[in-house]
């Protein structure tokens, strides 16, 4: 796909999903809140929960990714057989 002419914001896409696709944004605020409560409590810098690991920086969740997933810009090495 080609580079869009014009990108879209974080926040034309939170709006576009909480407008255009009827997302209760705040709910899954507290959805994630839910799931970390713990973990900000302990002052740990991330959360491990249904496969994702919940970044978090300041008190605050900052990123959610796949708990499998490598780090941007590292590969993974190949195996020979």
């Amino acid at each position: 796909m080609k580079k869009p002419r014009h990108p879209a914001s974080d926040h034309a896409v939170v709006r576009y999903l909480e407008r255009v696709k009827g997302m209760d944004i705040d709910a899954v605020r507290r959805e994630i809140g839910r799931v970390v409560e713990e973990g900000l409590e302990a002052g740990a810098c991330g959360v491990i929960s249904g496969g994702f690991v919940y970044r978090i920086e300041g008190g605050c969740v900052v990123t959610v990714t796949r708990r499998h997933t490598q780090p941007p810009g590292r590969r993974r090495k190949k195996t020979q057989p």
